[in-house]
């Protein structure tokens, strides 16, 4: 991470000088803007098993439209994060599904008794990771 310091003196016009420390870090840029989008992301994901995921799709539009704006901060970790969240989702909530059903009628229902723990854990699962990322991104903090 490279940083520069411009400790060059600046004339104000009235013939005096002041020293202005400028310290600028090339990661560093204003993205307060973005994290209000991201906490609104955070929250759909949130609300997305109870809107039968419609919400999660939605922000996952967002992120990849928002994603360049924060591509090398911190706030980046968190899009990733997101994304691998939702698509890792899918996948086990398929999985979880596909076997409940399967194993579910295969065993006249009676599997159904116990399978209904595999869809339920990929959604805690699921709340898990988007309540801990979105409590590093209250804290200001990158997530991975």
């Amino acid at each position: 991470m490279a940083e520069t310091i411009d400790v060059t003196p600046t004339n104000s016009g009235d013939g005096s000088s002041n020293s202005n420390t400028n310290i600028t870090n090339n990661n560093e840029r204003d993205v307060s803007g973005s994290i209000t989008i991201t906490h609104v992301m955070y929250g759909m994901h949130a609300v997305a098993p109870f809107t039968l995921w419609t919400f999660a799709i939605i922000a996952m539009i967002i992120g990849v439209v928002k994603r360049d704006d924060v591509s090398g901060t911190w706030l980046d970790s968190h899009y990733a994060y997101m994304s691998r969240t939702f698509w890792w989702g899918l996948l086990w909530a398929i999985a979880a599904w596909v076997v409940f059903w399967v194993l579910g009628l295969l065993t006249l229902g009676i599997g159904m008794l116990v399978l209904w723990v595999l869809p339920v854990a990929v959604l805690v699962w699921y709340l898990y990771r988007v309540i801990r990322g979105w409590i590093n991104l209250s804290e200001h903090k990158a997530i991975g």
